[in-house]
């Protein structure tokens, strides 16, 4: 992922220096494993302790003769150790034992960094939606003013819904968060199933229970869905907040840094960049979602068809997620509500809101319901069409209706059912 959408606590899990440390991690483990067997004696076991971890660029000087990462690593690596403690660097191994248990490793501590940044926005939007409850605007359908809701119901629509996000990511760090160390085609005939329980126990790691010679790619694929749908959950956050910041609408406004410049042409301009980038980058992560799906399918026991695909979208993926995540959240904080605005808008349509309600209160009159529906959907045309307020254009129809009729507290009395159903999931332990 390019600088401009990384942030350091993720991106710095995913640099070649990231990766060589813990290879070196993995096989020193597979030393410590095979010295409790007896293979490894203890002074070779501590000179192998200090191996330094190599550079990028000393793995590529090496690759340049090999034209294999894995040799290139491991010949940069055991370089800087005697021959006799060397030779028992990726013993019994193959190479996916250890980029795959690494990579493991990586991906848990990955999910872990963006689930940090996903609770956090779940906090945010519950606290805008606590301080927001009783925030009366119009709800939209269709993108047609329908009826009074309140802005603290909207923002908790999202919160459960990054709530629901956060389930999902949950059970994939747990999918993801597994390694194999099982040998060439996964049958453990040179190597011990004990180093491949000592390694991933120490990584905080489960075991493929049916290896092949890799981690299935579904583990991946399972990881990056989540990834998605937690960008097309802040994707749809970001929407609400782009229309909701229209000119014409003007109900809420982004944050915004004392150097922000809208346009280099037109001064005024206040555009809603924040919350447009968080919707670009959920184009990204639906599809690279596509590209690891197609590496679930490998050849027989493996082939390495994945390699090239996963080397990018893994990282971007998850750089890209915890950047939108963490903008989300510092949007949803920083976030100016305009509650005067959104009761203007709310009077804008002349009383049309009200009309399912006066309906209904025809009905209870004794009218029968289509004709009560077809009388107030005339009065309503007549409102749209002149702009004279629908009790009006009621009244000329023989129906006389009250101030209270137009009250859009008729339309909330139960939002405490809804702020308690809320509460209780977000007070869960999850």
């Amino acid at each position: 992922m390019i600088p401009r959408y990384s942030l350091p606590e993720m991106s710095g899990l995913w640099t070649d220096e990231a990766k060589y440390a813990s290879w070196v991690h993995v096989e020193v483990l597979a030393c410590e494993a095979q010295a409790r067997l007896g293979k490894v004696t203890d002074a070779d076991l501590a000179t192998i302790r200090t191996g330094r971890v190599p550079t990028p660029e000393e793995v590529q000087e090496q690759e340049r003769t090999r034209d294999h990462e894995i040799l290139a690593f491991l010949a940069a690596y055991t370089a800087t150790l005697p021959d006799d403690a060397a030779r028992w660097v990726h013993y019994g191994m193959t190479s996916y034992d250890l980029v795959d248990t690494a990579l493991g490793h990586t991906l848990a501590r990955s999910c872990d960094v963006l689930l940090a940044a996903a609770v956090r926005l779940r906090t945010a939007l519950a606290a805008k939606a606590t301080e927001h409850w009783d925030t009366v605007c119009v709800a939209r359908t269709h993108g047609i003013h329908a009826e009074p809701t309140t802005f603290g119901q909207k923002m908790a629509g999202f919160a459960l819904g990054v709530d629901r996000s956060v389930r999902r990511l949950r059970a994939a760090r747990t999918a993801v968060a597994v390694g194999t160390i099982s040998g060439p085609v996964g049958t453990y005939a040179r190597i011990d199933p004990f180093v491949e329980s000592y390694v991933c126990d120490a990584l905080g790691l489960g075991v493929e229970p049916v290896p092949t010679q890799v981690v299935a790619r579904d583990r991946h694929a399972e990881l990056l869905s989540a990834v998605a749908v937690l960008g097309a959950v802040i994707e749809q956050i970001a929407l609400e907040l782009r229309l909701l910041q229209r000119t014409e609408v003007r109900e809420v406004e982004e944050p915004r840094s004392s150097a922000y410049q809208g346009s280099s042409a037109m001064p005024h301009k206040r555009n809603p960049t924040s919350s447009e980038r968080l919707c670009g980058l959920a184009r990204i992560l639906r599809a690279n979602l596509g590209a690891v799906l197609e590496d679930v399918a490998l050849w027989h026991e493996r082939d390495l068809a994945h390699s090239s695909v996963e080397r990018i979208a893994l990282p971007d993926s998850l750089i890209a997620a915890h950047y939108q995540a963490t903008g989300a959240a510092e949007v949803i904080e920083g976030l100016r509500v305009f509650p005067d605005r959104m009761r203007a808008n709310l009077e804008q349509t002349d009383g049309l809101i009200h009309s399912s309600t006066v309906m209904l209160d025809l009905v209870a009159a004794g009218t029968e319901r289509e004709k009560a529906y077809r009388t107030v959907q005339d009065a309503a045309t007549e409102t749209w069409e002149t702009g004279r307020h629908l009790r009006e254009t009621l009244r000329e129809r023989g129906i006389e209706t009250r101030p209270e009729q137009y009250d859009p507290e008729r339309f909330l009395r139960s939002r405490a059912v809804i702020r308690e159903r809320m509460e209780t999931l977000l007070d869960v332990e999850n």
